[in-house]
């Protein structure tokens, strides 16, 4: 059986905060070099959170506060929530509709996605980065 194709909608703040690294000090910094190791991403094959391989067709990342303007790599999709990120990925999550892959342990945000959206926190997709393209390697 062949991999899955599947849209990675990432919740930028919630992977960001999942580590305690110091990223407090620098949020926009955190935010950049994460999009700098997604960047890495789309196109690849990986074993989805399950363990089946998904094949991410695309990865969008939502960003807010003051990591709004930071920088974003080729070829992801950035979107630069004007307010609330959930709000943004609520929405962003019900457009892409089936195949979408959220990532974020914000149980108030889970709650909020539509029927049948895939969801899984931010250790999955910082172990997949960890293969794909290890810190400071971005």
């Amino acid at each position: 059986m062949g991999a899955r194709e599947t849209v990675l909608l990432v919740d930028a703040a919630n992977v960001v905060g999942s580590r305690p690294d110091g990223w407090w000090r620098d949020r926009a910094g955190a935010a950049a070099r994460l999009l700098g190791r997604l960047a890495a991403l789309p196109g690849r094959t990986l074993a989805g959170p399950g363990g089946a391989p998904v094949h991410l067709a695309a990865v969008v990342v939502v960003v807010e506060g003051a990591a709004r303007d930071v920088p974003a790599p080729e070829p992801l999709t950035v979107v630069r929530a004007p307010g609330s990120g959930d709000d943004a990925l609520a929405e962003r999550a019900a457009a892409l509709g089936d195949g979408v892959l959220v990532v974020t342990a914000d149980r108030g945000l889970r709650a909020r996605l539509p029927p049948g959206a895939a969801v899984t926190g931010p250790r999955w997709l910082l172990a997949a980065l960890e293969e794909v393209v290890p810190p400071g390697c971005a």
